[in-house]
């Protein structure tokens, strides 16, 4: 059997964009997307993206190559996804929610070549830009003269509106002119490696050193393959996008949809209207959402909701959701199927796979199962839970904790440009996740806490360290540490606790909660603001002078946010009275 090799019939490279091309041949008059009035077939989809190839390459794009987009969910976000790798280059999508320093660093740290724009983020683009410029700038003066400080400035092509065209513009091209001049017969680069990049991924765009997730064309393949059968996602499943694409590709399904033959449905914004009528317009099936949809969803008021009679299939994740919660989306006719994942995973990776025994449990017994975060999914080759100082296996026992750890070909080929980080992320032949969780008897995975102190805020992860590295900027703050804080639209938000210095008569209130939050808001992308700040004469701390958080999350649940207000937990009788007045 040793004589046996491979050749090219029985061994082809695993990519997600064989999807697309299975889908233009035998899916090929089935709709591909709907957005707003605009309608595609799979093979018009087909044709689009090998256009939109040929193009990059006449722009002189080659292997490997940055191409970013800074735009909702749209269709072009989701053509590009094939597009891109078609012409041989990198897909990074950029969160639409950072601020312009963000992006700007995004850009420098990716050496984007190609940077697309839809026209809502024109302004947010332009400063991006700008800085960008003033930063290569610098850059030429300090420390190499003879290089052009345009050298660092990606092309920009311009999003226009497909479906309702706005004319605006930031640059010569646009993307429908793009579109236009490509070759529809296009003959797509063929991928010879399937350990090639596919997309580019940042953990968080907030830092000026920002941890870039590089995926392989393997890794997304089977990631996508996974999930569509761990979810159980029959084929012609309509699909709204619900999801940011920016967020780990969507999870995949940007690829997933295409394998199933479905349909996308494209959402520019996530209103309780739109989600409600495109799922009644359109009869959609799937969606995936943070929890913070939940809320959108559950609170929508009578004349942004929509009648439908069958069952729409929600997978979520991030900050987990509370069993409440989940009872109320399944009244209204969502099932929710909860899933754990992370960017380096490729998104999801476990999902809380049902049994058919917990049917016959009370419903907040059903909504307590279902917000663990499950088993792994298929690709990964194993997930554990570990204690750290010796890398043995906890017990089954659903109370000792230790450090959740993942194998498999979903994970991350490793960070861009940071050899460092990634090889401490990977030990021992594991990824260590840095969130701390409990197996269950039953084997089933459930989040204890984050290790690293992340706190996951509407679908978002905000960095404490980051928050606080802000917070000490300002010239009054003595001492600032940030902890995660329940909230019932977010899931968590940030809970700001600092001592601070005395001013020059002696006196410390006069800083207020309302001068530091404004601070942040003038610093930070407003995602990541704190909702509440507390002052404390001085933090906690111990002998050694490290602060001790988790006295402050135990603070932290002192405090509850009702609508705008954040009041401490005692006072909620008093609220109550005061609401009803």
């Amino acid at each position: 059997m040793d004589q046996l090799g491979k050749c090219e019939a029985n061994y082809v490279a695993l990519t997600p964009l064989t999807f697309l091309k299975r889908a233009s041949s035998v899916y090929a008059n089935r709709t591909s997307i709907i957005y707003e009035n605009t309608r595609f077939t799979w093979r018009q989809t087909y044709e689009r993206c090998c256009r939109l190839a040929s193009s990059l390459l006449s722009l002189n794009i080659l292997k490997n190559d940055v191409i970013s987009v800074l735009a909702p969910n749209v269709p072009a976000m989701y053509e590009m996804h094939f597009a891109v790798p078609m012409a041989g280059a990198v897909l990074n999508t950029i969160n639409t929610r950072l601020d312009a320093k963000n992006v700007a660093t995004i850009l420098r740290h990716s050496e984007a070549k190609v940077f697309f724009v839809d026209y809502q983020y024109v302004p947010l683009a332009r400063e991006a830009l700008r800085l960008l410029m003033v930063d290569s700038q610098q850059n030429q003066t300090s420390q190499s003269p003879s290089a052009a400080p345009e050298s660092f400035i990606p092309l920009v092509i311009v999003i226009d509106d497909v479906d309702s065209p706005k004319g605006v513009r930031l640059g010569e091209l646009e993307y429908e002119q793009l579109i236009h001049m490509g070759n529809p017969r296009f003959v797509p680069t063929e991928i010879q490696d399937e350990w090639n990049p596919i997309s580019l991924n940042y953990t968080s765009g907030t830092t000026s050193e920002p941890k870039g997730v590089v995926y392989s064309h393997r890794g997304a393949y089977l990631s996508t393959l996974s999930l569509i059968l761990g979810w159980e996602m029959g084929s012609e499943p309509v699909y709204l996008w619900s999801l940011p694409m920016f967020h780990c590709n969507g999870w995949t399904f940007t690829w997933g949809v295409a394998a199933r033959g479905g349909t996308n449905v494209c959402l520019r914004n996530t209103t309780a209207y739109d989600i409600y009528r495109n799922i009644a317009s359109h009869k959609v099936t799937h969606m995936c959402c943070a929890p913070i949809v939940f809320n959108i969803l559950i609170e929508a008021k009578p004349h942004e909701r929509r009648e439908f009679t069958s069952t729409v299939q929600v997978l979520t994740g991030g900050a987990p959701p509370p069993a409440s919660l989940l009872e109320k989306m399944e009244l209204l006719r969502f099932h929710v199927t909860h899933g754990y994942g992370l960017t380096e995973a490729t998104g999801p990776a476990l999902v809380c796979e049902w049994q058919a025994k917990w049917n016959n449990l009370p419903r907040d017994s059903q909504a307590k199962l279902k917000a663990r975060q499950g088993i792994s999914v298929l690709t990964l080759a194993d997930v554990d839970v570990k204690n750290m100082k010796t890398m043995t296996s906890v017990p089954h026992d659903g109370k000792t904790m230790g450090e959740i750890v993942l194998r498999g070909s979903s994970i991350m080929k490793g960070y861009l440009k940071d050899p460092e980080t990634t090889s401490k992320a990977f030990k021992n032949g594991w990824f260590i996740t840095g969130d701390v969780g409990v197996i269950h008897p039953d084997g089933y995975l459930e989040i204890k806490d984050r290790s690293k102190d992340i706190i996951i805020s509407g679908g978002e992860n905000i960095s404490s360290v980051e928050l606080e590295s802000v917070l000490y900027r300002h010239p009054r703050v003595l001492e600032a540490a940030v902890v995660a804080m329940s909230h019932p639209r977010w899931g968590e938000s940030p809970c700001a606790f600092l001592a601070v210095r005395e001013n020059e008569v002696g006196r410390k209130d006069d800083v207020k909660e309302a001068d530091i939050i404004a601070f942040c808001r003038k610093n930070l992308p407003h995602f990541m603001v704190p909702k509440k700040v507390e002052f404390l004469p001085e933090l906690p701390k111990t002998s050694t002078g490290k602060i001790q958080k988790f006295q402050l999350r135990a603070l932290a649940k002192a405090f509850q946010i009702t609508g705008t207000k954040e009041v401490p937990q005692h006072h909620e009788d008093q609220v109550l009275a005061l609401s009803r007045l």
